[in-house]
């Protein structure tokens, strides 16, 4: 394990190994180094990339030093691209693209930009996320009631029906995902904007001209995949991919052929290009 110190003093743990050009992954909600995706999409992609995976604020051996802001989350990441060598790809999943693009928005530092599923809800294929949800997940935090949170993220946020939200203390993960569940109110912060119903939020990333993959799992629900072409419209310099048989819970070596391709693929790399292919 490796250390970055962010511009508020914040240290953020991380990992690097592999070779060739930079690749930073960011994890999603209730995922670090030890629990999530991007841990085994790493050893897919370390023969041909040097690979960063990094525990966000408030996760694993990060710490969080300041009230939290979104601009401080995009601070850690500039901190680990300079650590990378002053540039790098990207590659997010989940509420960690919300990240992503807010980075993008504010770093030039970034070559490429990847996205996998963000969880927008962008047309009436699944309910808005409820008014309420922010406050109630703020509260449950505040009173420490980490397995509350957990369950309203997953029932209120993800849309899971109840019966598995109720099954989910069982799971041997539990106690790693009760672990970060504080962080659940950052990624609240990042994503709710983009989850009424009412896709004309994306607008906010228009500015976006990094070359950017906007990727869904062809098994994914119709909301999933309608948000994220509704991303790819909304970017001028994207590009939509589905990858078939796929769902949330990617699988490594479906995705890594895409990214790499993308990666690799100069096509794309003028920002004066514009429109999802």
């Amino acid at each position: 394990m490796k250390r970055v110190i962010s511009e508020d003093g914040t240290t953020i743990a991380y990992e690097s190994a592999g070779s060739g050009p930079p690749l930073i992954l960011i994890d999603g909600a209730l995922c670090s180094r030890s629990n999530g995706p991007n841990g085994p999409l790493a050893e897919v992609l370390r023969p041909h990339y040097t690979v960063f995976t990094y525990d966000r604020r408030g996760r694993g051996d990060s710490g969080d030093q300041s009230a939290y802001e979104v601009e401080r989350e995009v601070e850690d990441l500039s901190a680990l691209i300079r650590e990378a060598g002053g540039s790098a790809f990207v590659y997010s999943i989940s509420s960690g693209a919300a990240l992503a693009l807010e980075a993008a928005m504010r770093l030039p530092c970034i070559r490429k930009l990847a996205l996998y599923e963000a969880p927008f809800v962008v047309d009436r294929s699944r309910a808005p996320v409820p008014e309420h949800y922010a406050a109630q997940m703020e509260a449950h935090v505040r009173a420490e009631r980490r397995g509350a949170a957990i369950k309203h993220f997953m029932r209120r946020g993800v849309g899971l029906p109840a019966p598995v939200v109720a099954l989910m203390p069982l799971m041997p993960a539990w106690s790693k995902l009760k672990a970060v569940a504080h962080t659940l109110p950052y990624d609240t912060r990042l994503t709710i904007e983009h989850q009424r119903g009412d896709g004309s939020s994306l607008r906010r990333w228009a500015e976006v001209r990094v070359p950017t993959l906007v990727v869904a799992g062809g098994k994914s629900p119709v909301w999933m995949q309608n948000g994220m072409r509704a991303l790819a419209e909304a970017l001028p310099n994207a590009r939509l991919d589905s990858l078939p048989g796929q769902t949330h819970i990617v699988k490594p070596a479906a995705l890594a052929p895409a990214l790499r391709q993308f990666f690799q693929d100069e096509e794309h790399t003028d920002a004066d290009q514009g429109g999802p292919r």
